[in-house]
């Protein structure tokens, strides 16, 4: 395989799942992880990606919206720690608000354990799966479906959050930066984020390692709107330290 046919198919992994390994792809296309680096160092000088510890992450200025399913085939592992781990800040009886997305729905997957929950939503995917959950209310929110991520936006979604208090918010996010704080590529979907911040009481960020250093179109809030950030163990110390000092708390699982 020619380098630049190489260097192509790291690009069509990383389209696809939005982050990638130096291992990883040196197992997948069968050269050295020197190799591997140094086709990440080109392609990162072209502006096609962003280098990370130990990876790539595409870059943050040319992200784009991928599909529920897309995402969700990316880093299940990780999600499903990251899930577990928002889900044990939840107690019985609390008002729980779920927002869209692939680890927000992880954290869903794991609340089933607890009583007397009520659960505010705009993910048509997280109420069908909580259906099933007699100790759990869920409140649908109103507005416009956007298939692309079962999600619903305004308009009339405010008409239920202006009168919703809730103990605790999971909020999911397209890129977390120091500098440009909290973004969502999709600019309806972000000012629904926007409205679960003002109508929580704790705000919980839940965001793999992809996500952190990208910048994406929508700003959410700033770092300092959330009380906390959970996300996976792969991401890069470096931008870890910089969210830390900023003043966001970070939790690695």
């Amino acid at each position: 395989m020619f380098p630049e046919e190489r260097r192509k198919k790291i690009l069509e992994i990383l389209n696809e799942q939005g982050r990638c390994r130096v291992a990883n792809l040196a197992k997948q296309l069968a050269v050295s992880e020197v190799t591997i680096r140094m086709d990440l160092d080109v392609l990162e000088k072209q502006g096609l990606l962003f280098r990370t510890h130990g990876g790539a992450i595409l870059n943050p200025k040319t992200g784009y919206e991928r599909a529920y399913q897309d995402e969700e085939l990316s880093f299940p592992e990780e999600k499903r720690r990251i899930g577990w781990r928002a889900s044990q800040l939840v107690s019985d009886g609390d008002t729980v608000i779920l927002d869209v997305g692939t680890t927000v729905m992880e954290v869903a997957r794991q609340l089933v354990r607890y009583k007397d929950l009520t659960v505010v939503t705009n993910a048509l995917n997280v109420a069908t799966w909580l259906e099933n959950y007699a100790q759990i209310t869920v409140i649908v929110t109103g507005g416009t479906l956007r298939a692309t991520q079962h999600s619903l936006v305004n308009p009339y979604a405010d008409l239920v959050l202006e009168r919703v208090h809730a103990d605790i918010a999971f909020i999911g996010a397209n890129g977390i930066d120091v500098r440009y704080g909290v973004t969502n590529v999709n600019i309806p979907e972000a000012e629904m984020k926007n409205r679960f911040l003002k109508a929580s009481r704790r705000q919980i960020l839940v965001a793999d390692s992809s996500k952190i250093g990208n910048v994406a179109r929508a700003k959410v809030g700033d770092l300092d709107d959330f009380d906390l950030l959970i996300t996976d163990d792969q991401a890069d110390p470096e931008q870890v330290r910089l969210i830390q000092e900023a003043g966001l708390p970070v939790e690695l699982v």
